[in-house]
């Protein structure tokens, strides 16, 4: 498709009229998913779709519009024109746009990654034969995501690439489940056994009587899938160069100078090594890297494109919530976790997470599935669910002990229109004093 969908700017760039610019962009996918209940398949299918965005810029108004496309040329071509044709009618209706910019300087790129996808058989007979005597309830989604851009000044950008997620639960009864996850780029038998042994005997804990602790202080591991939640929160509002303009931002303890985090903590975009698109809907090539905190202090924002017509910042994202999230490693290894977790909560998952004092970097949130109450450097019992109310500035900073050597790379999960290409890199975090509230 990307020939084509080339050829379609160009044939629709030459019925240009007077100083009008045409922006186009491709989002495309294929993927397989398939649903898991009782440890046996329930739901297979596969999702191919298309689509291609064109926005018609005349001096600074401009409108956009959206279409699927069938890879069937001509009905392809005669869905654009029209669609064109419509976009120049609205034109003389809209106001004028004081923030709007595109890349008018013309870079060209092709990030084509090669598909190391394990075979899809292959894979689900692992996933079957893991959930053998076990109730396994999961998701396992696959393929291809393919993205462009051309507009009529010339420019050319592509990229694709292939990943798996594999999401499961080993579940016990009630609000009683270990959950997992394992995904990539390439399928490792190795790995995915120690993930499946690591469930199973979270799941044997699960069957012993739940034990309920009192509100207070805590010393606390989360995994790095608890950890995603945490960072996800930290990424809502936390980056942005408009949010820190505004002093919306989560973080404006550190951009006003009180408060830093604990020097191990970097933060960075790394869209170089991550699942997305390295440019962005207006035709700018995005920074590979974006240091966001060094060392515990906030170093540089994510810049969109409309926040650098406001601010006259060059621009460095396509928007301004990270896609590629990438924590530094400690180093702490996975092995010595509950040796030095000694007495105190292991949290393999977080939920429900929102801010109680958003200016102030207060969160909270509950803990859920499979939480366990380590004495001694051993798992002894599964926890009831338990809420927390935090700061980053406790659990990422003054309270931080230690980040595991080892990180996770977490891809998302969601697919709401499309596969999400976003992603977490990230490592497990040991806290003092975590404060649970009931």
């Amino acid at each position: 498709m990307q020939r084509r969908f080339f050829e379609y700017v160009d044939e629709l760039s030459r019925t240009l009229r007077g100083k009008e610019v045409l922006l186009a962009s491709y989002d495309g996918e294929e993927s397989d998913f398939v649903r898991f209940n009782r440890s046996a398949i329930r739901q297979p299918g596969s999702v191919m779709q298309q689509y291609v965005t064109l926005e018609l810029i005349d001096g600074r108004r401009h409108a956009k519009a959206a279409t699927t496309v069938t890879g069937q040329a001509d009905d392809d071509r005669a869905a654009l024109k029209a669609m064109l044709v419509e976009l120049r009618a609205q034109l003389p209706h809209v106001p004028d746009d004081p923030y709007l910019l595109y890349a008018t300087e013309v870079h060209n790129t092709e990030q084509i990654a090669r598909s190391t996808l394990p075979d899809s058989g292959a894979a689900l007979d692992k996933v079957l034969a893991a959930g053998q005597g076990r109730d396994m309830v999961g998701l396992y989604a696959a393929g291809g995501i393919y993205g462009g851009f051309a507009n009529s000044l010339g420019q050319k950008n592509w990229y694709a690439s292939h990943s798996f997620c594999l999401e499961w639960c080993f579940y016990h009864q009630a609000d009683k489940a270990v959950k997992a996850r394992y995904a990539g780029l390439a399928w490792d038998d190795g790995a995915f056994a120690r993930k499946v042994a690591d469930a199973t005997s979270q799941l044997e804990v699960l069957q012993r009587p739940a034990k309920t602790i009192a509100p207070g202080g805590y010393r606390v591991f989360l995994t790095p899938a608890a950890m995603v939640e945490i960072a996800s929160m930290l990424a809502w509002s936390g980056f942005g160069l408009k949010d820190h303009r505004t002093k919306n931002t989560s973080l404006l303890k550190m951009i006003e100078g009180h408060s830093t985090l604990a020097p191990a903590i970097t933060v960075r975009e790394n869209v170089r090594e991550g699942l997305g698109a390295n440019f962005t809907g207006e035709g700018f090539v995005k920074a590979p890297v974006v240091m966001m905190i060094e060392n515990g202090r906030y170093k540089d924002c994510l810049v969109s494109p409309r926040s650098s017509a406001e601010y006259g910042v060059p621009v460095n994202a396509g928007w301004e919530y990270p896609s590629s999230f990438e924590m530094g490693a400690g180093d702490l290894d996975e092995a010595d976790v509950l040796a030095r977790l000694d007495t105190g909560v292991y949290v393999n998952t977080l939920w429900y997470l929102n801010y109680s004092d958003r200016p102030a970097g207060r969160i909270t949130g509950m803990t859920r599935f499979a939480t366990f109450w380590v004495e001694g450097g051993r798992v002894t019992a599964p926890l009831n669910v338990m809420r927390f109310d935090e700061t980053y500035y406790r659990i990422l900073g003054t309270n931080l002990l230690a980040l595991t050597r080892q990180r996770d790379f977490i891809p998302a999960t969601d697919t709401y229109q499309a596969r999400s290409t976003s992603s977490h890199r990230l490592p497990g975090a040991l806290i003092d004093d975590f404060q649970f509230t009931l």
